[in-house]
């Protein structure tokens, strides 16, 4: 996302109309707009200003992304009963088909045996509930498949 984006999604996700924004920098409604339009961008000052009047830090207002935030803020307003009723296997399903065929296709309980010498491994060893255990084997997964999607570039 270019910065003129993330300054005009900022500014939507903040409720502000480009004349209130322009009213409290000081600034034409233009130059708001040639803002989030990529034809000028603001000075330090102002981007400084802009960040503090749509609550966010400098390095966020460059990188604002709307459905990262979104996401992280579903992700905050979630608890245990709703996590409980959500089925993620057919969700990330839509997206990722494997996941709603594989099952018919591995041997699941060969590597679940393995992943739960894993998980208890890290609760041997770090004392972690089985919870977090699960969430830091994930998480180094996660981590193992980028580093893999980075060297088959």
């Amino acid at each position: 996302m270019n910065l003129g984006n993330s300054l005009f999604h900022a500014r939507k996700k903040s409720g502000l109309s480009q004349e209130e924004v322009a009213e409290k920098l000081g600034v034409s409604r233009q130059t708001i707009s040639k803002w989030e339009t990529d034809e000028t961008i603001p000075d330090i000052r102002q981007s400084k200003r802009l960040a503090l009047l749509y609550r966010l830090s400098l390095d966020e207002l460059i990188d604002f992304d709307l459905d990262v935030q979104e996401i992280e803020q579903a992700i905050a307003r979630s608890d245990e009963k709703r996590e409980e009723k959500i089925d993620w296997t057919r969700a990330w399903g839509k997206k990722y088909p494997i996941l709603l065929q594989y099952s018919s296709q591995v041997n699941i309980d060969y590597y679940a045996v393995k992943l739960e010498v894993l998980i208890q491994s890290l609760r041997d060893e770090y004392g972690y509930s089985e919870l977090d255990a699960m969430l830091v084997l994930k998480d180094i997964l996660a981590q193992v498949w980028k580093r893999r999607k980075t060297a088959n570039s």
